[in-house]
């Protein structure tokens, strides 16, 4: 990856089989243009951030991977969301467009990457959120990361100088108290951490906690009337076409990973196993988790999608990171889904039944 003369202390390259293994540049297929987004505008490139405004005083702010919301009311502005990797580029954005203080501020979830940089508003907002993301707010506190001072159990409304936003919480999917927030008369939507447009979400389904309703989220995403939508990351807005795209790729992944457990057995790889090696049982499962992620993501990769094209030329950093979402919707799927069944007494087991 690096020759000896540059290479900094801290980078491990020597592990072999025990560590993880690093890519190079060239191991990535070309990505469509459609993903780019924010990431080479002039303004973000000189600036550190992109600023636009979607629709009547509802603005996106960008720094090319964390993006967030802001809405002007005319008495104050709200925002969504205070990414540390935007920082006080953020407060730049918001001076750049409007002379109104910040009065509110939303989180979407409890997470510091999206929400780390808050503290940076003062003492004197109010911070609404949803009742678990206080929980685990002070339960786990960050001087960074502000308690909330208002929540709400399910759903609620925001109305400040006229301008409407919705707040809703439809269950766990990314985490416990990820809320979705609509601005219904511009029909915007912020769904943080769901959908990624026109990029496969980043590995292991973007850390999600609860999958089973981390890709019913996107299903509940299409129930709202909206043009726009912010995800939080990927360096670009979506729409709904975008989030159809990435129902289709989590489709894929889902019915692969079920195909997969139901037809790989491991009692293959047990055959190598020496009973006298006492790590063998690990060795064991490392090559059948690996034989069912490899099967997904041939399945996935090979198949030629709705529009005509394959993954890697629809999603940017599809060819690359499926291998990642496929090993935790496989692994999900043994936790949160059905076996089909369980052993019986006699040692026989039910068609298509999985450990």
């Amino acid at each position: 990856m690096s020759s000896s003369t540059d290479r900094p202390d801290w980078l491990v390259e020597d592990l072999g089989p025990k560590g993880a293994a690093f890519v190079n540049l060239s191991d990535f297929a070309v990505p469509p243009e459609e993903s780019h987004g924010s990431l080479f505008l002039p303004d973000r490139l000189a600036k550190g951030y992109h600023v636009e405004e979607i629709r009547d005083g509802v603005y996106w702010v960008s720094v090319g991977w964390y993006d967030c919301m802001f809405v002007t009311t005319g008495s104050g502005v709200i925002v969504l969301d205070a990414p540390p990797a935007l920082g006080e580029n953020l407060l730049a954005a918001i001076e750049e467009v409007t002379d109104e203080p910040v009065t509110h501020v939303i989180y979407s979830h409890w997470h510091a990457d999206h929400i780390g940089a808050a503290a940076m508003f003062g003492a004197n907002v109010q911070i609404i959120a949803h009742e678990k993301t206080k929980e685990l707010l002070e339960r786990f506190p960050d001087p960074f990361r502000p308690v909330p001072t208002e929540t709400f159990s399910k759903d609620a409304t925001l109305e400040v100088g006229g301008v409407r936003l919705e707040l809703s919480y439809k269950g766990q999917n990314h985490c416990e108290g990820n809320i979705f927030v609509h601005a219904p008369a511009q029909k915007v939507l912020a769904a943080i951490d769901i959908a990624s447009p026109a990029w496969v979400t980043f590995r292991d389904c973007d850390s999600s906690e609860n999958l089973s309703g981390w890709e019913q989220a996107h299903h509940q995403i299409l129930e709202y009337d909206f043009d726009t939508l912010i995800s939080g990351h990927v360096s670009k807005l979506g729409n709904r076409d975008d989030v159809v795209e990435g129902i289709e790729y989590i489709d894929d992944l889902v019915r692969y990973s079920r195909e997969a457990l139901e037809t790989i057995p491991m009692e293959y790889f047990h055959e190598s196993m020496d009973n006298t090696y006492r790590a063998a049982f690990r060795a064991v499962e490392e090559n059948y988790f690996a034989a069912l992620v490899n099967y997904v993501t041939k399945k996935t990769l090979e198949r030629t999608t709705s529009n005509g094209k394959r993954w890697e030329e629809r999603l940017n950093g599809a060819d690359v990171l499926t291998k990642h979402n496929a090993f935790s919707i496989l692994e999900k799927t043994r936790l949160e889904r059905t076996h089909n069944g369980y052993m019986r007494r006699d040692g026989s087991a039910p068609e298509k039944f999985f450990i």
